[in-house]
């Protein structure tokens, strides 16, 4: 039997077989009906591929499995399976073992499961071989005293519509430890997503080391327990690259630097304004960059040296979002530096700053990567259309940028902002947050980044799409529950699609059995996945349903 993306959605209403629920859903997955038994799966990487990061994937994925005690919801009284065959292990071969990890990489695989004998992996580089071993790993189930792959033989060739499935991951209003980092790394890896943006530093805190300007830290830092060291910063990098995934940091200018005023208050506009800060910033405390000096551009250049060295990815995040005007125009430099320049204004000088440090940027071989407003909401117009817009506000602006050519990372606050739902934070004001209500699942996984746009063209400008943590009223005791599963709902949508090769959309209701065995493959893992309904709910897919 063909199981294509088309057919599943047509078996929802009953229990899936086990090999149906992996997640996310592979572009095309043949069954059988046959069980196979396994007691230990060995695993064993075959030709001229073998790299450190297949072999350290084969050790993980080995221990996993073979540690794993899992069952699904749904097959929680099926009793034991009678196999057909048993076996024997898998076999994985990779054709390149560059383990170069950056826009495009190719993460494709084939995995074939027999009735019996060993099954085979087969990916053109490490990091298709790290999904396939993923997928593998969700197949194997629990069979009283051993294991057991249902549903064989399997084929399986799978590969990714978006090559940017990501977190927006923000450590500056909060805390997180580097284990904590780690963790969420792992959850990731199980969902087949790829980039951990790191919003590093904002205005609350700056806890990563600098030694271009070390005050930063030793200022900036919450405490002197609470920083991310280079070697703290090597160590997730290197992390996220065993398991696929590239770490894209954020260093948000010239808004939410009121920290840097710490450091280097001459350079600083509206530092802390209070009790109206409100005026000056979308939240406390306010400060800018003082666009109008030279001084303040040559500080973010060299921010902009120091941490594109020691972050080797090929996309670096300039922020640029939220910036408030009457932090400038009131600036008492800001308004001599106009009297003394007449037919400049502070727009003037907001486009010119971005030009200087973008250009700048552009010189360390780096793509930029920044929020809407960077071009959206000001007269800045690149030099070229290698940008990387990452998009918030609305679905028009993925239709904007992509009509002007830009490459396009959609964070659609209403869909995607997974801190949303949880009232205000400000203690004085008892109502919702600006971006409430909470997102469910449901909402993250029925959000459309291809939403009305038709032209091939720039349906291929899409890159993907990213969830979005921000820390005001999260750190790790609540972060597990505050991503998954609904992280895994995006990271579905971004993998599989929203729908088939027939145009068919799946629904929430078609996936929501397979996303129940994701979030409790998650937990056995380690990973706090909030519940997404009653147990007895998860037992018997479609009696929850709304009649």
């Amino acid at each position: 039997m063909r199981i294509t993306t088309a057919i599943v959605g047509l078996l929802a209403t009953t229990i899936l077989p086990s090999a149906l629920a992996v997640w996310p859903l592979p572009h095309t997955m043949e069954q059988g009906s046959s069980n196979t038994q396994a007691y230990w799966i060995n695993i064993n990487v075959q030709g001229r591929g073998s790299s450190g990061i297949v072999n350290n994937a084969v050790n993980r994925y080995r221990d996993i499995i073979n540690k794993e005690s899992f069952v699904a919801p749904v097959d929680y009284n099926r009793g034991i399976l009678k196999t057909s065959g048993s076996l024997q292990g898998l076999v994985v071969s990779v054709d390149s073992s560059d383990e170069t990890l950056t826009i495009g990489t190719d993460e494709s695989y084939t995995l074939d499961v027999p009735v019996k004998g060993q099954a085979t992996l087969k990916a053109k580089t490490p990091y298709g071989a790290l999904r396939g071993l993923e997928t593998f790993s969700q197949l194997v189930t629990s069979n009283g005293d051993s294991k057991v792959i249902a549903n064989t033989p399997i084929h399986i060739e799978d590969a990714p519509l978006y090559t940017h499935r990501g977190i927006s991951f923000d450590t500056a209003r909060n805390f997180y430890s580097v284990e904590s980092l780690f963790r969420t790394l792992d959850a990731m890896s199980y969902n087949k997503m790829n980039v951990f943006h790191w919003h590093i530093v904002d205005a609350q805190s700056w806890p990563v080391e600098s030694k271009t300007f070390p005050e930063l830290t030793k200022k900036g830092a919450y405490s002197a327990k609470q920083t991310y060291s280079y070697s703290d910063v090597k160590r997730v990098i290197e992390y996220a690259r065993q398991r696929g995934i590239r770490v894209i940091p954020e260093f948000d200018v010239p808004g939410h630097t009121y920290i840097v005023g710490l450091v280097k208050p001459e350079l600083m506009s509206c530092l802390n304004k209070q009790p109206n800060w409100d005026k000056y910033a979308a939240e406390p405390p306010s400060g800018q960059l003082n666009i109008a000096k030279p001084e303040s551009i040559e500080f973010t250049n060299k921010i902009i040296d120091e941490y594109t060295k020691l972050f080797p990815d090929s996309v670096f995040h300039l922020g640029g979002d939220e910036v408030n005007r009457n932090c400038w125009s009131e600036d008492p430099d800001v308004q001599a530096y106009l009297a003394a320049h007449p037919g400049e204004d502070v727009e003037s000088l907001l486009a010119n700053y971005y030009a200087k440090v973008h250009d700048h940027l552009e010189t360390t071989g780096k793509y930029a990567y920044t929020w809407e407003e960077t071009l959206f909401h000001s007269e800045y117009v690149p030099s070229t259309n290698n940008t990387i817009l990452q998009v918030w506000i609305d679905q028009e602006s993925v239709q904007k940028a992509l009509a002007q050519g830009y490459r396009v990372v959609s964070s659609s606050y209403d869909s995607y902002y997974l801190d949303c739902g949880h009232g205000a934070w400000l203690p004085n004001f008892d109502g919702n947050s600006w971006c409430d209500p909470f997102k469910s699942w449901m909402h993250v996984y029925n959000y459309d980044v291809a939403a009305n746009v038709t032209d091939p063209a720039q349906k291929k400008l899409i890159m993907g799409t990213e969830v979005a943590i921000w820390s005001e009223q999260s750190d790790e005791t609540v972060i597990d529950q505050r991503i998954w599963p609904r992280a895994a709902a995006m990271a579905e949508t971004a993998w599989s699609g929203k729908s088939d090769a027939s145009g068919n959309v799946r629904t929430t209701g078609e996936v929501a059995t397979r996303l129940h065995e994701q979030r409790f493959r998650m937990v056995g893992r380690g990973i706090n996945a909030e519940p997404m309904q009653p147990l007895w709910c998860a037992r018997n897919p479609g009696a929850c349903n709304l009649p």
